[in-house]
């Protein structure tokens, strides 16, 4: 240990370059785990945890459009109605039933003259959408005909009407302008508040406006869990009661598109207490003429790409590795021909080879020890530099890269068996030296 520790303060340039190349190519390795643990946890949160993985979605079969309610190629027994919603609330191992209906998107102006474009109206059970995990910002959900809840989205884009068509005219007619585009991001972006105002949905008809009847906004729902505002905007949805939006399609003359004599539904989520037992009931499902879906390919399509990711950042640092092994090899090699006298003094006095080649392997894994304390530090600065160009540049403040406890003896065990594989050569070179010829030539 003396004399390897020794070789080592002696030699201070090929102890530098040694450990600069073992040190990258340990800061590539914990930086790769760092970065493939970090992505796992925010798609986990932020994606995976999105997907709702305990609820099936189920269709009708032959659906040929939202609110046709599955339409005339499904005939009567693909249709989703209040008699199919039944018998799967009375499934074992499912906790809840929660019925949509799509009516369309219609253009909203609100009772102080603003205008919204493309607001998607869905007819569902008001008092389930906590259930949903949606969150209440203001008010809440009324049951009478009339009320409407609004999401965060929503709540934004709304322009006065002349605002509203000369930036329609401008962007036919300049769309590559970008200080129009600007404007328009403007206002997409602006929040109005909106809970306590009474909106109409116009629609058009053969090209003739057909204006709803008052409604009255109860409530409006918060930003999703999970995601970022910034994005939520371009999600606009209004939420109606299925008795308000039989009156609404009344009012506008709004088809189904099915002449069953039931509440006919677009879709059904049915949360499921086990991930386990979806599987199961997307057969039940389906024995009811109708389409079941999961998300739980998706999931394992993810958790596929992001170990494929891994493997290949962990592959880069092991290349890197390979690479800095090559110059501990030339490096201790010549080492071993600079101190061939030495050797031959050590044999004579008694060394052994055992002992002669203990010393350079010795003095290979300090090399690599040494280097993945360093490739420590950059990877440290290295995972800083990251968080912060994250943050800046690409918004996902949701994303944090962190150097955990369980990837830092990783990195130091490849670093030194970096060293000591790169020894070896060099170690037994230097054992079977020949100790006369050695201090007869020097």
């Amino acid at each position: 240990m003396r004399l390897a520790w020794g070789q080592i303060k002696r030699r201070k340039v090929v102890t530098a370059l040694c450990m600069t190349g073992i040190s990258i190519g340990c800061a590539a390795i914990i930086v790769a785990i760092s970065i493939g643990n970090a992505a796992q946890g925010y798609l986990e949160t932020e994606i995976i945890g999105g997907m709702k993985l305990d609820e099936i979605t189920v269709t009708p079969q032959g659906s040929s459009g939202p609110g046709e309610g599955g339409g005339a190629a499904g005939g009567e027994r693909g249709l989703l109605t209040d008699d199919k919603v039944q018998v799967i609330q009375g499934f074992n191992h499912v906790k809840s039933v929660i019925a949509t209906k799509q009516l369309g998107y219609f253009r909203s102006i609100s009772s102080d003259n603003l205008i919204s474009e493309g607001v998607n109206v869905v007819a569902v059970d008001l008092s389930k959408l906590k259930e949903q995990g949606h969150r209440f910002k203001e008010g809440g959900a009324l049951e009478q005909i009339g009320a409407v809840v609004l999401n965060y989205g929503a709540t934004t884009g709304w322009k006065d009407a002349e605002t509203s068509e000369r930036l329609t005219n401008m962007m036919n007619t300049d769309p590559n302008n970008p200080k129009l585009w600007e404007e328009f991001q403007m206002y997409e972006g602006t929040v109005t508040d909106m809970s306590g105002k009474s909106i109409q949905l116009e629609q058009m008809d053969n090209e003739k406006k057909l204006l709803g009847p008052q409604m009255y906004v109860g409530g409006v729902l918060d930003v999703p869990t999970g995601r970022e505002a910034q994005f939520a905007i371009y999600d606009r949805q209004a939420y109606v009661s299925f008795d308000t939006a039989e009156w609404l399609a009344d009012s506008l003359n709004l088809q189904n598109g099915t002449a069953s004599k039931q509440r006919v539904y677009d879709s059904v989520t049915v949360k499921v207490d086990d991930l386990q037992n979806i599987k199961p009931l997307e057969d039940l499902i389906s024995k009811l003429a109708l389409n079941a879906s999961d998300n739980l390919a998706m999931r394992d399509q993810i958790a596929s790409q992001l170990d494929t990711f891994k493997a290949i950042a962990l592959g880069v640092g092991v290349f890197i590795l390979l690479l800095a092994s090559i110059s501990i090899i030339v490096a201790m090699t010549m080492s071993t021909h600079q101190r061939r006298r030495q050797i031959g003094i050590m044999k004579v006095l008694g060394a052994n080879m055992p002992q002669i080649r203990n010393m350079f392997i010795v003095e290979a894994s300090l090399l690599g020890l040494l280097g993945g304390l360093l490739g420590i530090v950059f990877a440290y600065l290295i995972i800083n530099g990251l968080n912060s160009f994250i943050t800046a540049s690409a918004g996902m403040s949701g994303l944090q890269i962190a150097v955990t406890l369980g990837t830092l003896p990783i990195g130091i065990a490849f670093a030194v068996m970096t060293g000591i594989l790169s020894g070896i050569y060099p170690a037994i070179s230097a054992a079977r030296t020949n100790a006369l010829l050695a201090i007869k030539r020097d």
